[in-house]
């Protein structure tokens, strides 16, 4: 009997991430805890060891014997490249945010989070009230071995950080929360909350703001019964697709039969925040025999995300399709929802939240969230989703149902080629809200958009969509759907091939594979090529048969220009797209004189004396590109359902790369568009001949004004996509870029198995003003310059900067 109860004690014990080891109910995964283990041992830490060697720019090649080892120098690199953004980020992911910097004050994450810090620990705090990671980490839904081991490393490679390094960022370095005390916990919720950038992400305000009607605030908006009477700008910004400031990113991937080499080529740039969490950090891991992979990583990321091995390269950008899907429920009550199971209760979750008050001193505020067994309540009026006295909405996240993502990018760093790379990333399941385009040794070239999709149909999304659902569905391409029967005949549905329930599996997700070339710019998925059209899929992954984008169309004529005349892509024209700076709306516009004439009919002779001289293009040393650029930002947009007066030849799917054209010179409105612009640079007081680079510079923290070629992507067609978001640095001048282009890497598959790897990180690596690198590689991206990125053990030598070992 002593004998059986002493293998009863050691089968319920599992060790977990970070090594403790835990009580585990019978039957529960040995893998992971169950979500209400207790730990009972607390073992010695796991030892890393891990050689770093800094190469020119500040670019860290991080080897080491284990995964565990591996995350633990890719910890320490990132650390001491971006400690303020790293701890700022486990901050945030403990729910602290208003502990430090007081409960007022703003986060914006750069990209879809823009709340108040109350705002943000409310939500995440709840978050791990209902230990929804701790859980997940238990699931089938959550990370595999390898990826745990990366993020203990990783982890601990912070922790070293902080304790063996003095911080002398200025932005943080006497903060408070600079500790070595992480947790693995704390990194997997960061994760959690990068996963939800495209979906509850959006919505934290309108979530933790959500109450019940009250005599006082009724809510009972006007909604409109008719599309047309919705404000589809306001509506697409609200639901995280802000039209004037849009995701963005390009990738080109062209194949064997379409270049010099016969092997494959990738460039890649994504379009990302200059700083923040969301920013890039380069690296290379290397465990020797058994894994290599370079490129670049988001802060808190163990894995390289965007990069290359010895035989694939890839790249990614922002995919149309939704996580998520709203339900409306009718009510009988403020709190009282129909289901076809009967009346139900909202779950209604109280938090307390610690604050710094104004006077230093350390307080409680409690905040109330409401949820259903799909997800949380959210009251949002002007997205035609209030908390009604008829009606309540929630929603069901699909990324708030995975924790895969380290996984997904980790093993795509192991594949052979792009069908090995698609294989791996389907098997993670993890993708959170991106696209694929990829380049392999053989010279096959992928594009796909098998990111993490809620199993929605067609089918199933006409049958359930309320009269509001459908009004969103046609504005917006998101159904809303009826609450009544979300955990029956209106629940997401389920894929054989899926990682898990309630996704689409990959047979249902685009994708496809070509010896000549694929490309995105965020459009959807449909036009890879112009001679590969993707269609019959459900509307919630994107639209098909649709306009592109000036960004889409340079994209794709960068490479349709290139190949005319038999000629093929060499390493070294498929890189030189990159700073070729073409204005795809500019080339469409100046056809037959059409611009030339709408500028005379302003009268403006000066300024359109510059306008008929320009080159065209957004160089630094181009002149009459900010007035385009004007131009453009006032034409007229098309209400929904309305013909485009812009354009003479409008749109035709027959034609998409090419339509529409025709710049309309007699619509008085066009006309006045021009006249606007050139009336704004003159108040003011701009030059009409200003060159381009004298007005566009860097300005991210500590840059230094350096001009910058590029500029707005989706409607003036620039591939070199920059824009200015709240600039810290170069205030004054016509537009201090803050966003855009970013880890840009054009890797070139050549014979005998080498790599020709051309990257620039267009911020450069370190965030810390005082190092020499914070804005050495900004200085090469606005000369149109490359970093020959160290591969080989030869190149790292050559390039060397310093080398060191960290142990644990």
């Amino acid at each position: 009997m002593l004998r059986h109860r002493v293998t009863a004690l050691f089968a319920a014990l599992t060790l977990v991430p970070g090594g403790a080891v835990v009580a585990t109910s019978a039957g529960a995964s040995p893998s992971a805890p169950s979500a209400v283990a207790a730990a009972v041992v607390q073992p010695k830490a796991p030892a890393y060891a891990a050689t770093i060697k800094i190469t020119e720019h500040g670019i860290p090649h991080i080897t080491a014997k284990s995964f565990g080892s591996l995350g633990f120098g890719s910890g320490y690199a990132a650390a001491s490249a971006s400690i303020c953004t790293l701890a700022d980020t486990l901050v945030t992911g403990r729910g602290q945010r208003s502990l430090f910097f007081g409960p007022q004050a703003r986060y914006d994450d750069q990209v879809t989070l823009e709340a108040s810090n109350l705002q943000v620990d409310a939500f995440v705090t709840d978050l791990r009230n209902r230990r929804v990671v701790e859980k997940l980490l238990a699931s089938q839904a959550g990370p595999g071995r390898e990826a745990r081991q990366l993020v203990n490393g990783y982890v601990a490679g912070i922790n070293k950080y902080l304790r063996t390094n003095t911080v002398t960022d200025p932005a943080c370095r006497k903060a408070a929360y600079l500790k070595p005390d992480a947790t693995a916990v704390d990194l997997w919720y960061g994760v959690y909350l990068a996963n939800l950038l495209a979906s509850a992400g959006v919505f934290v305000k309108e979530i933790v703001d959500a109450d019940p009607p009250s005599a006082d605030d009724p809510g009972l908006p006007e909604l409109p019964v008719r599309a047309s009477a919705v404000d589809r700008d306001a509506l697409l910004k609200g639901l995280g697709r802000d039209p004037e400031a849009p995701f963005g990113s390009n990738a080109t991937a062209v194949g064997g039969a379409e270049t010099s080499t016969k092997r494959g080529m990738l460039l890649g740039n994504p379009h990302f925040p200059w700083r923040g969490r969301y920013h890039f950090t380069q690296q290379h891991l290397t465990i020797p025999g058994k894994y290599d992979v370079a490129g670049a990583s988001l802060i808190g990321s163990p894995a390289v995300n965007i990069g290359w091995n010895k035989d694939v390269a890839w790249s990614h950008t922002v995919s149309t399709a939704y996580r998520f899907t709203p339900y409306e429920y009718k009510t009988l009550g403020p709190t009282t929802y129909l289901t076809d199971a009967g009346p139900q209760e909202l779950q209604r979750r109280t938090v307390k939240v610690r604050v710094k008050r104004a006077d230093g001193s350390i307080g409680t505020v409690t905040e109330d969230l409401y949820r259903t067994p799909q997800g949380y309540v959210l009251d949002a009026p002007a997205l035609l989703m209030p908390w009604s006295p008829t009606s309540v909405w929630a929603f069901r996240d699909a990324n708030g149902e995975q924790l895969r993502t380290i996984d997904t990018f980790l093993n795509m760093g192991k594949a052979r080629n792009v069908r090995d790379l698609l294989r791996r990333q389907d098997a993670g399941g993890g993708m959170p809200w991106v696209n694929t385009t990829a380049a392999d040794r053989n010279g096959d070239v992928l594009y796909a958009d098998h990111s993490v999709v809620p199993h929605v149909t067609n089918e199933m999304a006409q049958r359930c969509m309320t009269p509001v659902g459908r009004v969103l569905n046609e504005v917006a391409g998101l159904p809303g759907l009826d609450g009544t029967f979300a955990d029956s005949s209106c629940a997401w549905g389920a894929d054989a091939d899926a990682q898990r329930p309630g996704i689409f599996g990959p047979a249902n997700l685009p994708s496809v594979i070509r010896r000549d070339w694929v490309m995105n710019a965020n459009d959807s998925y449909w036009l890879p090529n112009p001679k590969s059209r993707l269609e019959g899929y459900d509307q919630i992954i994107g639209c098909e048969r649709c306009e592109r984008t000036m960004r889409t169309r340079m994209v794709s004529q960068y490479v349709i220009d290139r190949l005319r005349g038999n000629r093929k892509e060499t390493p070294l024209s498929f890189r030189g797209h990159q700073h070729e700076n073409r204005l795809r709306a500019a080339e469409v516009m100046r056809a037959g004189g059409a611009l030339d004439d709408v500028c005379a009919q302003t009268g403006e002779t000066r300024a359109c004396a510059v306008l008929a001289e320009w080159d065209g293009r957004s160089e630094i040393t181009s002149v009459g590109t900010h007035v385009f650029e004007e131009f453009v930002s006032r034409l007229p947009t098309v209400p929904l359902g309305l013909a485009d007066t812009v354009w003479t030849v409008p749109f035709s799917p027959a034609d998409p790369l090419n339509t529409p054209r025709g710049l309309a010179t007699d619509n008085p409105q066009v006309v006045q568009a021009m006249s606007d612009a050139i009336a704004s640079l003159r108040a003011r007081k701009i030059p009409f001949d200003a060159t381009w680079g004298s007005l566009q510079v860097a300005g991210d923290r500590g840059a230094p004004a350096l001009p910058l070629g590029g500029g707005t992507g989706d409607s003036v067609g620039n591939a070199n996509a920059l824009a200015s978001r709240n600039p810290m640095q170069n205030k004054q001048k016509y537009r201090a870029i803050t966003y855009g282009s970013s880890h840009i890497q054009a890797i070139s598959f050549l014979d005998g198995g080498r790599v020709d790897a051309r990257t620039i990180l267009t911020y450069s690596q370190d965030e810390n003003p005082r190092s020499r690198w914070s804005s050495d590689q900004t200085a090469l991206f606005s000369q149109g310059r490359w970093v020959r990125f160290a591969w080989t053990d030869a190149q790292i030598r050559k390039d060397l900067v310093r080398s060191f070992v960290i142990r644990s």
